[in-house]
C-alpha cells in the first residue's frame, strides 16, 4: 500500500477495526474510509454496492462482524444470516469494483476443538469447532472459503488471517458479554474496590490460552496487506500460551488485588488449550511485540479510562 492508497476499514468501531484504523493513521495513511453501521448497513447489498461505486477503495480490511457477542447457541440463525450477508456483500462489491487486495479476519474458534497443538493452518475443517461458537465459526469459515473461491474464479486477491484470542482497547467488560481476560480484570478490580477477601475462578486453572494484544493483530494485518498474496489462511499469534491460573495471578498483581484466588474444580474448565502455530507469518518476518504483562497493564489502564466499574460476577469461567 502507498500512503495515498484508498483504504476502507469495515468495522472501524469494533475492537479489531479500531486497532487497524489506529495502526494505519500512525503509519501515515490519510485516505481512509470508514462508515458506522448507521451510515452503512453491510447486510444491505444495494447500500454496499453504492458505497464501493462511490468510494472505490483499493484495499479493504474486513474486520466487521455481526452479533459476535450474542450466544451463538441461542441465536444461530441470526449469527449465520447476518455474518454471511456481510461477507457476501463486501466480497462481491470488492470484486465488482476492482479492489486490489482484501483482508478477511477470523478467530481461532474456527479450528476444531480437538486439533493438535500448536494449531497449524491446515487443521481447518479436520473436525468440529467448539459447540458454543459453532454458528459463528461456520460463518467465518464460509468467509474464508468465499475469499478462496473468488480468487480461483475471478482472479481476485483476497487473503485471510486467523487470530489468537484478543484483548486490549475495545474489549467488552460487561458481565453478560466479556470473556476470560476482560472478565478477570473486571472481577479483580471489583474485588479490590470491594475489599473482598477472595475471588472464585471456575475450573482448575490448568486450561491454557494464547492471548494476542489487538494492536499486535492490527500491525500484522497491515504487514500482511503489504507482504502476502497467497490463497491459504495465515495464523496470527503470540507463539506463547499461559494457564488460566498464571493469567489470573498476573492480572491480580497488575490490578493490585491482595486477597486470595480460589479455583473451583467442581466447575467446568474451558477448552483445554488453543495455541496457534504462527510459524508461517514469523517466517515472513513478522512477530508479536507486546509482552503479556505489558498488554494487561495497557488493558487495565483502558478499563479505568472508560470508567468501567461494572458490578462483578461471583465466579468466572
Amino acid at each position: 500500500m502507498e500512503r495515498e492508497s484508498r483504504i476502507y476499514v469495515a468495522g472501524h468501531q469494533g475492537m479489531v477495526g479500531s486497532a487497524i484504523l489506529r495502526c494505519l493513521e500512525t503509519a501515515g495513511f490519510e485516505d481512509i474510509s470508514t462508515r458506522s453501521h448507521g451510515e452503512l448497513d453491510l447486510t444491505d447489498s444495494r447500500a454496499v454496492e453504492e458505497f464501493f461505486a462511490s468510494e472505490r477503495p483499493e484495499y479493504v480490511f474486513l474486520a466487521a462482524s455481526k452479533v459476535g457477542s450474542v450466544p451463538t447457541s441461542t441465536y444461530p440463525a441470526t449469527v449465520l444470516r447476518e455474518n454471511l450477508a456481510v461477507e457476501l456483500n463486501v466480497l462481491e462489491a470488492a470484486y465488482r469494483y476492482g479492489v486490489r487486495r482484501l483482508l478477511f479476519l477470523a478467530g481461532s474458534y474456527i479450528y476444531p476443538r480437538s486439533a493438535p497443538q500448536p494449531v497449524k493452518e491446515e487443521y481447518l475443517l479436520t473436525g468440529k469447532p467448539e459447540a458454543d461458537s459453532e454458528a459463528y465459526a461456520i460463518a467465518r469459515i464460509a468467509g474464508i472459503k468465499l475469499c478462496q473461491a473468488y480468487n480461483r474464479q475471478y482472479g481476485t486477491n483476497f487473503i485471510s488471517a486467523v487470530s489468537a484470542y484478543l484483548y486490549g482497547p475495545g474489549s467488552g467488560f460487561e458481565p453478560e458479554s466479556s470473556y476470560l481476560l476482560p472478565a478477570l480484570i473486571r472481577e479483580f478490580h471489583g474485588a479490590k474496590e470491594g475489599r473482598r477477601e477472595h475471588i472464585v475462578v471456575w475450573g482448575t486453572g490448568s486450561s491454557r490460552r494464547e492471548l494476542l494484544h489487538v494492536d499486535d493483530l492490527a500491525d500484522a494485518c497491515v504487514y500482511l496487506m503489504d507482504n502476502y498474496s497467497g490463497e491459504e489462511i495465515v495464523n496470527v499469534g503470540s507463539g506463547r500460551d499461559v494457564s488460566v491460573e498464571e493469567l489470573a495471578r498476573m492480572i491480580g498483581e497488575v490490578v493490585g488485588y491482595e486477597g486470595d484466588i480460589v479455583f473451583d474444580a467442581s466447575r467446568p474448565d474451558a477448552i483445554p488449550s488453543m495455541l496457534l502455530d504462527a510459524s508461517k507469518l514469523n517466517n515472513m518476518g513478522w512477530r508479536a511485540r507486546i509482552p503479556l504483562r505489558e498488554g494487561i497493564e495497557r488493558a487495565y489502564e483502558w478499563f479505568l479510562d472508560q470508567g468501567n466499574r461494572s458490578e462483578s460476577a461471583s465466579s468466572l469461567r
